[in-house]
């Protein structure tokens, strides 16, 4: 078996795709002021909810839904506690996601009735689309094709956010009000209604990222499942100075360790070490992002004076 080959690089677009959902959130609401570190638990809550829609509806498409409107409802709580009583988002991001894991081990015995995980063989997953024009193409039919929609629209959403920051007026207003709340109140700007409309934009990226993980990967639910993407996603918002472009290519690099990391078990790896290889680069991300941070910030203090 070779380590890299077209379904090695097939794999990493599938992984990113949680990863560049949620970082895209969590750039949202980064545009408005906000440092949203609730991601982890709003990817979880997206997860539980969407098996429970899928169990229960036995549609794919209502279960996605049920997903992101999961996920909107944790993520206005947050945006209640950290907008309306002032609190500090990082406090909140962090009980957000204490609380998001003991709802759906909760959740999973009231629910289901089972402990640790839920699955069920009748259940289906996300579709693969096979795009009609693309897959014949010889190298990237194979890379391109035959992924779940939410893929897809993980993509599609880094470009329309980035028209939305940079080619529409609301998407300008969003900016100013991350660069100076203060000044954007004075210009009249409904700075409130722009924070909280980036929550629940949040609330849906990692609602659909969460959908991606419990019936696009698997089809199934499992206590933590997230596995710490929510702070790889984080990393990668960073990484990308929160520009959805920049976020695409972050992101990229974790889904190609991730997939890395399981492509080294079938080379009789230790679990343990495969395991820790998205993590490792997330430690080496910030390293690097804090000495450019450092260097932008020495270059931003020369140009003003």
């Amino acid at each position: 078996m070779e380590l890299f080959d077209y379904s090695f690089f097939a794999s990493a677009i599938r992984m990113l795709s949680p990863i560049l959902l949620a970082a895209l959130g969590g750039a949202l609401c980064s545009r408005v002021g906000i440092f949203n570190v609730g991601l982890e638990g709003l990817i979880l809550a997206g997860a539980f909810s969407a098996i429970v829609g899928n169990y229960f509806s036995g549609s794919v498409l209502v279960a996605v839904l049920i997903g992101a409107a999961g996920s909107v409802l944790v993520s206005l709580l947050f945006g209640v506690v950290t907008i309306k009583f002032k609190a500090n988002p990082i406090v909140a991001g962090i009980a957000i996601n204490f609380l998001v894991l003991g709802l759906t081990t909760f959740g999973l015995r009231a629910v289901f009735d089972v402990k640790g995980a839920f699955y069920d063989k009748n259940m289906e997953g996300l579709p693969k689309l096979n795009l009609p024009v693309i897959e014949g193409i010889p190298i990237i039919g194979k890379l391109v094709s035959g992924h779940s929609p939410i893929v897809y629209i993980a993509f599609l959403a880094a470009i329309l956010l980035y028209i939305f920051f940079y080619r529409t007026v609301i998407g300008f207003r969003v900016l100013a009000v991350g660069k100076n709340e203060a000044a954007a109140k004075s210009l009249g700007l409904k700075v409130t209604a722009l924070q909280y409309g980036a929550i629940i934009g949040c609330g849906i990226l990692c609602g659909l990222a969460g959908a991606q993980l419990s019936l696009g990967q698997v089809t199934m639910f499992s206590e933590g499942m997230t596995a710490g993407r929510g702070f790889i996603a984080l990393v990668a918002m960073m990484l990308g100075q929160s520009h959805p472009f920049g976020i695409v290519g972050s992101s990229l690099l974790f889904g190609l360790m991730d997939a890395l990391s399981i492509r080294l078990q079938g080379f009789s790896m230790p679990t343990q070490f495969t395991a820790m290889l998205p993590y490792v680069i997330t430690i080496i991300a910030m390293f690097f992002l804090k000495n450019r941070g450092a260097d932008s910030q020495t270059s931003g203090q020369q140009s003003s004076r």
